[in-house]
Order: structure tokens, then C-alpha cells, then sequence
């Protein structure tokens, strides 16, 4: 891994694999164990900065931390001196000061993750929990390790419908990228509003109706992403968009599996009946969130540490190159001064 995880593009589709399987050998059965702790990141320090609502996300990064045997900071936007005017820069330059060693940041804007990338101390990695309607890299992750465990390792040619709000949703972005990393086939789900622009430059497949359902393996589903409209009226109503686009069980004639990155909002996009059925991987989504993110931390840190050792040694090498090369320059000088005053 990279020292920063920004974006699901950091990572190719072999990284992708290798840091899900640290997830599933090393940490997805922790939880069952009656000591649920290992102490592969004791002495190290994370700051879980949160400038928005989260309970799966922050609760996760928080316990992956403690699991890991780290010192886990938590920031809240509301209770900390955003609220007397502080700019996330100089929040940034403050924490700092404490030598984190993982900074893990949830931010409205898009870019906020990269912004503090920009700031943070030296050595210190940044992991991004969601920026605005950017990205999710670690949604993406877990999600790609939930289809795993439900349908094999080897996801090429699974075929996926995301279904809602797929322009305000940082996860769908991620998601887009990283499920077809892995090869899988993406459809897209929306009401034409509710869609990006230039779509088709995705490469995935829009559709405006849940008939596209009736072809795919996996159903993604998305709440609309309110807090974002911007008080923009984006649909008609609520109760057309529950009529056209809410999920139930009779849209799962194939046998699919349904997914949903939280919150649910039941009775909207998916139906009480389908929420409180044996149809849907959520809570399984739940579950690897937590391997994930602590496989993430520790390889993050694991993965930059090997790298640094190797440029050093490289750097190294290279310093032992050139006094080599400079020895022999200087014993042929020798040897030439020598005959001359022969």
C-alpha cells in the first residue's frame, strides 16, 4: 500500500486482493475469540477525525484501532474547536504536533482527505472515511470482501445493479471503480436526475427502471443522500420515488443478494419486508468492515515501513556503489602519480 489510502485507485486489483486476504486470515475471526485483541499496533497512535454523522464508519475505525492495540483518539467536529472557528488546516497542524501515526478523516467536502494528506506530519498516513460526494475506499473494500465470502474469491463476470442516488454517493463512486477492478460488471439504477453526468465515461451500464434487475447477481442499493440536495428538488416526491425505485422481495426472482452501505432508510429504497429478511448481506457488510479497516491500518503502516527499509538499503547500495567507484578512481590516480614520478 501507498502511504496514504485517498482514493479505491490507489490500490491496483492485486493490492486490493492481498490486503483482503490480511483481512480474512488474519482478523475476520478475532471477533470470536474471547480475547479480542492482538497487539500488532501497540505504542502507535490514531485520530479518527469525524466532521460528519457516522455510526458503522467511526464505530468500526475506532474498534479496528483498539483491536490492533493502538491508542485510538477520536475527534468530533461538534465537540472540538471547529465550533470557535478553527480551519481544518490548522486542526490538522495541531494534531500533528501529537506525532500520530494514522489519521483517519471524514469530511463534508470533496478533496478534504487529500487536503490533509498535504498537512499531516511527516510519516504520519491518512486514511479517507468519505469526503463529501467523493469517494469511500474502505466501503468499497469491505464491500468487495462481503461478495467474496458470499459468492468466491473470483468475482470476474459477477453482475451488479446500484440502485438510488448514485449522484451524491461517494460510495457508489468507489465502488463503480473498485468492483470493476475486480472485474465485474456494473449496471447503474436511477431516475435520470439522480445520475452524474457523463455517465457512460464510467463505464457502466444506466438504466432508469428496476426491470434491469431481473438480469444481475447482486443488488446495491443506495438511500437518497438528502443532506446533500442542497435543497434542490431532485425528484418529484418522495412517495414516486418509493413507487418506481423502492426494493422489495418480488425484485428478487433470480435469487440475487442485496447490499446497502447504511444507513437503511426502510420504507424508502428498500422494503421493511426485504430489510428484515435472510436476502441481504448487510450486517455480513458490518462484520467485514471491521476486518477491513484493520487490516487497512496495519498494512498501511506495515506495507510504508517495508518500502522506506527498501529505499534505504537501495540508497545504500548505491552510496557503497559510488565509494566503490571512487576508491578505484582514486587507486588508478595513485598508480598514475606513481609512475610519473618514476
Amino acid at each position: 500500500m501507498k502511504q496514504h489510502l485517498l482514493s479505491i485507485n490507489d490500490l491496483s486489483r492485486e493490492e486490493i486482493g492481498s490486503v483482503l486476504d490480511t483481512a480474512r486470515f488474519d482478523f475476520l475471526d478475532l471477533s470470536k475469540r474471547e480475547i479480542k485483541k492482538v497487539p500488532t499496533l501497540r505504542g502507535r497512535t490514531v485520530i479518527n477525525l469525524f466532521y460528519e454523522k457516522s455510526t458503522r464508519t467511526s464505530t468500526s475505525f475506532e474498534l479496528a484501532g483498539k483491536r490492533l492495540s493502538a491508542d485510538v483518539i477520536n475527534v468530533k467536529a461538534d465537540s472540538s474547536a471547529t465550533g470557535k472557528g478553527e480551519s481544518l488546516k490548522d486542526t490538522v497542524l495541531t494534531l500533528g504536533a501529537y506525532r500520530p501515526d494514522i489519521i483517519v478523516i471524514r469530511h463534508p467536502h470533496v478533496g478534504a482527505a487529500a487536503f490533509v494528506a498535504r498537512y499531516v506530519v511527516a510519516g504520519a498516513h491518512v486514511i479517507n472515511a468519505g469526503d463529501g460526494k467523493g469517494e469511500h475506499p474502505t466501503q468499497s473494500l469491505l464491500d468487495i470482501f462481503s461478495l467474496q465470502q458470499e459468492f468466491g474469491e473470483d468475482l470476474a463476470g459477477l453482475r451488479v445493479a446500484i440502485v438510488g442516488d448514485i449522484l451524491h454517493s461517494r460510495v457508489a463512486r468507489s465502488n463503480i471503480i473498485g468492483f470493476q477492478k475486480m472485474g465485474m460488471e456494473v449496471k447503474l439504477v436511477a431516475p435520470p436526475a439522480l445520475l452524474p453526468r457523463g455517465v457512460e465515461a464510467l463505464g457502466a451500464e444506466a438504466r432508469h427502471g428496476l426491470d434491469a434487475l431481473a438480469d444481475v447477481d447482486v443488488i446495491y442499493l443506495l438511500r437518497t443522500q438528502s443532506e446533500r440536495h442542497e435543497r434542490a428538488n431532485y425528484l418529484p416526491s418522495l412517495r414516486e420515488y418509493i413507487s418506481r425505485y423502492q426494493v422489495g422481495l418480488r425484485h428478487l426472482s433470480g435469487g440475487q443478494k442485496v447490499l446497502h452501505p447504511g444507513p437503511i432508510n426502510r420504507g424508502v429504497e428498500i422494503s421493511a419486508e426485504l430489510a428484515d429478511s435472510g436476502e441481504h448481506l448487510i450486517l455480513q457488510q458490518v462484520e467485514a468492515g471491521l476486518a477491513v479497516r484493520m487490516a487497512v491500518m496495519y498494512r498501511i503502516i506495515v506495507d510504508s515501513a517495508a518500502a522506506a527499509a527498501d529505499e534505504a538499503a537501495a540508497g545504500d547500495s548505491r552510496a557503497g556503489a559510488r565509494a566503490a567507484e571512487g576508491e578505484e578512481a582514486a587507486g588508478k590516480a595513485k598508480i598514475k602519480n606513481i609512475r610519473a614520478v618514476g
